[in-house]
C-alpha cells in the first residue's frame, strides 16, 4: 500500500472545474441573472433566474408559501408590464404553473405578498 499524500501535487493538481458560461454558443442552462422570455396565459413573460441573495421573504403564488432568504428562485414580470408586476416563484411552481390553480388559503386581511 502506497503512503497518503497530504501535500498538493505540483502543477495544480486537479483540473478546474469547466464553467458553462455561454462562450461557446451554447446556451448556458439556468445562469443567474440572465433574462429570458416565455410564453404563457396569451401574455410574454419575462423570467430570470436568482440566487436568492437578497435577504428578503418572498411569496410564491404558485403555492402561497414563502420563500426564505438564500433559496433560489424565478422572478417573472408581464413583458408589458410594470416593476410592482414582478412575482417570485420556487423554480418548480413556475415549471408546473400550467398544471396548478389558484388554491389562496391566506385570510381576507392577509396581506398578498
Amino acid at each position: 500500500m502506497s503512503p497518503r499524500r497530504n501535500h498538493q501535487r505540483r502543477g495544480g493538481g486537479r483540473p478546474a472545474a469547466r464553467r458553462d458560461d455561454g462562450a461557446d454558443g451554447g446556451t448556458g442552462g439556468d445562469r443567474y441573472g440572465l433574462e429570458r422570455t416565455e410564453d404563457w396565459g396569451g401574455e410574454e413573460w419575462a423570467v430570470r433566474q436568482v440566487g436568492g441573495g437578497s435577504g428578503k421573504h418572498y411569496r410564491c403564488p404558485g403555492c402561497d408559501q414563502e420563500i426564505p432568504p438564500g433559496v433560489p428562485h424565478v422572478v417573472a414580470w408581464p413583458r408589458e408590464g410594470q416593476v410592482d408586476d414582478r412575482r417570485h416563484w420556487h423554480r418548480s411552481c413556475w415549471n408546473a404553473r400550467d398544471r396548478r390553480g389558484a388554491r389562496l388559503q391566506r385570510s381576507r386581511n392577509a396581506p398578498r405578498y
